[in-house]
């Protein structure tokens, strides 16, 4: 979905006519621009930015650490989720179920690179821990 909206603005953008820029004499200052263009325009980057608000995470990776199914499951993905937590705080840490597997995957890795360096930090107390390819949540600004 999201491929197809930037491709028909790049399409849009792209073909003569859509928009162009008006360079004449009018009542504006000297070093303004004004911008005369197709309304759906408009309509295309509104819907790239709903596209992108309901889907909030990017192509990344993560590092799958556990992953299980039997009777108590649940209680060592927990476990493993909260030694994780204690030892690395500044990465995230997620569990998930997809029956019958509780997993645990830890990191918001942009590269694979990222992700291979901190796999050999991890692997000392983690040796089957290997890279996934996952959406990954986006970076905090601050």
């Amino acid at each position: 979905m999201k491929l197809l909206i930037r491709c028909l603005l790049l399409v849009l953008l792209v073909l003569p006519g859509f928009t162009r820029l008006v360079a004449q004499p009018s009542a504006q200052p000297a070093d303004s621009v004004e911008i005369i263009a197709d309304p759906r325009i408009d309509r295309l980057v509104q819907m790239h930015i709903r596209a992108n608000q309901s889907d909030p995470t990017i192509d990344g990776f993560r590092l799958q650490v556990f992953s299980d199914s039997g009777v108590n499951s649940k209680s060592k993905a927990m476990a493993v989720q909260e030694e994780l937590r204690a030892k690395f705080p500044e990465q995230g840490v997620y569990l998930s179920f997809k029956s019958p597997n509780y997993k645990v995957r830890i990191g918001d890795f942009r590269t694979r690179l990222d992700a291979q360096r901190f796999l050999v930090e991890l692997s000392a107390d983690y040796p089957n821990a290997f890279i996934i390819e996952e959406g990954i949540n986006l970076p905090n600004p601050f």
